[in-house]
């Protein structure tokens, strides 16, 4: 019995070595590649792109490629969201790989230590996802790749050596996560570039841009001598860049911008005569450029800006016929702007503003035809500015400011019509400015201010029709203000005839600039009294008028009793009797009047008065409603009474029955639009005046408490707000059975229809959606910050946002709008339209200007992506996923024009800018001002 329970035992023992041999033998031996797939595929959860991996040959499956033998030699899953790691793909059955291409499929954490098993990858693409943590050093065993690209991560390299003296740092064994791994995922210390890189001595591209690298570039690289293309720009690497690196003969594209290199450049750059694009700009450098920069004739695209560059152009500029691009401004480059510089037919961009260039302009420069921006501000340019410049037909920016010409503006320039931006301010030039400046039908933004420039104001000037910046200031015009400029109605910014001579009345006509914010005439030699008109400009913000010889009561408008006394001073005999060291006017019955006029609410505007009785008890309603507790009973009610009150306007009395015609009774057939409070209708009246009315939605004969809220909060900011970019309203009406807002008819609809519709989004091109989401930004800022109290919207979004004939903004629908009061909480309701309320109203009703803030920035996702974003905020809030959102696959694919270079860095700067006003954080988010401080830019 003992012998057979011994060899019961013996037996169960060799089974159970046996099993155990066969499970050891099994677990070690290599995978075959279709386990490997499939386990990999099994990690990832159930995605679509992996529908075909079914069966046992991966060689039909989507993404997988083999040799005739049936060997896996490529695997490219490129732009299909993975959403998942590399952890679990066994590389090590993959022998025979050629090509891994994973490029935008959102994979995240750390690329495999053990990636250099695939002795045989020749191609790499792991860039635009969200890997982190080191740039694993046992890539130094793919000797055979020829392109390798990990940009747009979270990579930090490898770290310092130093901190792990026991050698601890090597790489570790397949499976095991060693102390180096460690420290980078749990404390995110910042690391060096391996030196190992410089073991692929094959590569032809490496691409390491967008990650966080730190400490100087490894001299390895410069042992890459096939390399073509290396990128390294948008790091952190410090210390000099690599002396040895004008071995790498074959470079044709180095890009090391917006790093913390400084330091000289090296000289012998200028050999590496394949060079077509250098991007040193955004660092610390110092020193001279290489002066055979240009040497093999091949520079395309050369940027130095904000750098301490010293000493001359580089010499081999002058006749590098190849240059498209060219950015040197922000240093402090010397030389001759005309001996240094030649004639370049393919030069589109060209800014070497301050420095500290001189020399005149030759005629030569007029055969640059292709340049479309020419800014040599902020330098030491003499002489005159040659008649030739008149050639350049393409160009759309002319900065000359800030230097030493001297002479007359040509006339020809006004032949430029593609000009938006010109500018010769703060120069020596004298004489009349020609006619011919009307020619300049695109201008937008036009300064000869701080000039010599004598005659009168031309009155062609008024066929500028865009302008919305014009400054003329600090020069010696005479004679009288053309009436004409009254039709300049896009100024917005500024119009500025300061310190001249002119003379004579300011014209009735300047009145018409409504949406004009800054105006100042002061400093010249004007008479008369202030036009009343003037009270018209609704949108001013600043006024000057001091230094003249005015004289008479100041008009009624609000602008003239709310800024600095100091606007009027120095005038003939300018009286009021509210402004400090103004005198005080004799009242005749005119001023009398004037002055009771002055003294009534800008909402007498939009309402005319009935009996006295009732205007005084629905005010009395009012002001209860709008100061009252923040919450009444649900059974509170307001009655409405039959005419109680009727919509005026700016022309005349509009009564209830002629809107109520006009509209057959509000039929359906005439609303172009509905929101939460209620329809919007177009309205043409008798007159040919067109306008849109907003029905309020009731239900009954009587108004509950929220409605009348959300009816006078409107009536409230509207008529206390003016801004170009922001909707007119012009009255209102609490009568009968319907109660409605009249106002501006703005003509093409809302931002919302338009980039739903495929045809009529085609019809906002890159710069229009610019202009629309800065109109939004301007608008903003100004009732988060020139309003007191400041006010804030609570409803941003597309649909809110109407579009002019010319396709300015128009901020809309001012419902649910409140004025923030100092010294209290601002708990209000939630208020907003889902999707663009910040994620704070889930747990606070706490309101402050940082909610619109975050509206904005989906607003501005939306604009460039054409439609709303969707899911893609809460990627764009993770840190992580971020990186695998770039700007150019969100982009609305619907409009197809090429993207100049220009309007690509506003994009870029629009993309960044919503992102940061998304931010989860309040606290983190921008304010206003400064987004829209950003997009002027």
């Amino acid at each position: 019995m003992a012998n057979l329970e011994n060899h019961v035992t013996v037996l169960a023992f060799l089974v159970a070595w046996t099993a155990l041999l066969v499970s050891c033998k099994i677990g070690a031996g290599p995978k075959s590649e279709t386990e490997a797939l499939l386990q990999w595929k099994q990690s990832l959860g159930n995605q679509s792109v992996f529908e075909s991996w079914v069966g046992s040959s991966p060689c039909k499956w989507r993404g997988i490629t083999c040799n005739n033998v049936g060997n896996v030699t490529v695997i490219n899953l490129a732009y299909n969201p993975l959403t998942g790691t590399l952890q679990n793909l066994d590389l090590s059955a993959f022998p025979n790989l050629l090509r891994l291409d994973l490029k935008f499929t959102k994979l995240t954490g750390p690329i495999p230590e053990n990636i250099g098993v695939v002795s045989k990858l020749q191609f790499l693409d792991l860039s635009s996802n969200s890997f982190h943590g080191t740039l694993p050093l046992s890539l130094s065993n793919l000797t055979q790749v020829y392109e390798l690209d990990v940009s747009r991560n979270n990579l930090t390299g490898e770290l310092d050596s130093r901190l792990f003296p026991d050698g601890s740092n090597s790489v570790p064994k397949t499976g095991l996560l060693s102390l180096r791994h460690l420290l980078l995922q749990t404390t995110g210390l910042g690391g060096k570039l391996p030196e190992e890189i410089g073991n692929l001595k094959h590569l032809f591209l490496l691409a390491l841009d967008e990650n966080n690298f730190v400490g100087s570039i490894p001299q390895s690289i410069c042992n890459l001598t096939e390399l073509r293309i290396l990128r390294l720009n948008q790091n952190q690497f410090t210390g000099q860049i690599p002396s040895k690196i004008v071995a790498l003969r074959k470079l044709t594209d180095l890009r090391l911008f917006s790093n913390y290199l400084s330091g000289s450049v090296p000289e012998e750059l200028g050999n590496l005569s394949a060079l077509t694009v250098l991007h040193l700009a955004n660092n610390s450098f110092s020193g001279h450029l290489p002066p055979q920069i240009c040497k093999g004739g091949k520079l395309v695209n050369f940027s130095t800006t904000f750098n301490s560059f010293t000493g001359s152009i580089p010499i081999s500029l002058k006749n590098c016929s190849t240059l498209y691009r060219v950015r040197l401004e922000y240093n402090e480059l010397t030389g001759d702007i005309d001996q240094d510089f030649g004639v370049y037919q393919n030069l589109s961009y060209l800014d070497l503003s301050y420095n500290k260039l001189r020399g005149q302009l030759s005629p030569k420069w007029g055969q640059n035809r292709n340049l479309t921006m020419l800014n040599l501000a902020g330098n030491m340019i003499s002489g005159k500015i040659p008649d030739e410049i008149a050639e350049l037909n393409q160009l759309v920016r002319l900065d000359l400011s800030s230097n030493q010409l001297s002479g007359e503006i040509p006339a020809q320039l006004g032949k430029l019509s593609q000009l938006v931006f010109f500018s010769l301010r703060d120069n020596k030039l004298s004489g009349d400015v020609a006619a011919g400046i009307g020619g300049l039908s695109n201008l937008v933004s036009l300064d000869l201010s701080m000039n010599q420039l004598s005659g009168q104001i031309p009155v062609q000037i008024a066929e500028c029709s865009k302008l919305q910046f014009l400054s003329l200031s600090k020069n010696q015009f005479n004679g009288k203000i053309p009436d004409q400029m009254g039709n300049l109605l896009e100024l917005q910014a500024l119009l500025d005839l300061s310190y001249n001579s002119l003379s004579g009345e300011i014209p009735n006509q300047l009145g018409r600039l409504t949406s004009l914010e800054n105006l100042n005439l002061s400093h010249n030699d004007l008479s008369g009294s202030i036009p009343d008109s003037l009270s018209s400009m609704i949108s001013l913000l600043d006024i000057n008028l001091s230094y003249n010889r005015l004289e008479g009561p100041l008009p009624n408008g609000t602008i003239f009793h709310s800024i600095k006394p100091d606007a009027f001073s120095n005038n003939k005999g300018l009286c009021d009797d509210q402004i400090p060291g103004l005198q005080p006017c004799n009242h005749s019955s005119v001023t009398q009047k004037r002055r009771e006029k002055s003294k009534i609410k800008p909402l007498i505007v939009i309402v005319f008065s009935l009996a006295s009785a009732l205007f005084l008890a629905f005010s009395i309603v009012l002001i209860i409603i709008l100061a009252g507790p923040k919450q009444a009973p649900k059974n509170e009610r307001i009655t409405k009474t039959d005419n109680l009150f009727s919509v005026q306007y700016f022309n005349g009395k509009i009564v209830y029955e002629d809107i109520l015609k006009a509209t057959n009774n509000f039929d359906d057939r005439y609303c172009i639009g509905a929101g939460q409070s209620g329809k919007v209708y177009r309205v043409e009246m008798t007159n040919g005046k067109v306008f849109a009315v907003k029905k309020l939605h009731t239900q009954s004969t009587d108004f509950d408490y929220q409605e009348i809220k959300s009816f006078t909060n409107e009536i409230a900011a509207l008529t206390e707000i003016r801004h170009r970019n922001i909707v007119k309203l012009y009255g209102f009406c609490y009568q009968g059975r319907h109660t409605f807002l009249v106002y501006e008819f703005v003509e093409r609809g809302s931002l919302a229809d338009i980039l739903s519709s495929e045809t009529r989004a085609k019809e906002l091109g890159w710069a229009e959606r610019y202009k629309i989401i800065k109109g939004v930004a301007h608008a903003l800022s100004y009732l988060h910050h020139e309003c007191s109290p400041p006010l804030i919207h609570r409803d941003i979004s597309s649909k809110n946002i109407l579009l002019s004939s010319q396709l300015d903004a128009r901020v809309s629908d001012f419902g649910t709008s409140m004025f923030l009061k100092p010294e209290s909480s601002n708990w209000t309701t939630l208020a907003g339209t889902y999707g663009y309320m910040p994620p704070e109203l889930a747990y606070t009703m706490a309101v402050n200007e940082k909610c619109d803030v975050y509206s904005f920035g989906v607003l501005g996702i939306e604009v460039l992506m054409g439609k709303h974003p969707g899911e893609v905020i809460s990627s764009l809030l993770s840190p992580l996923e971020r990186k695998l959102i770039q700007l150019e696959d969100v982009l609305d694919n619907r409009i197809s024009d090429s993207m100049p270079d220009e309007v690509a860095d506003k994009l870029y700067m629009l993309w960044n800018v919503s992102i940061s006003c998304i931010c989860s954080n309040p606290e983190s988010r921008p304010s206003m001002r400064t987004v829209s401080q950003l997009l002027e830019i």
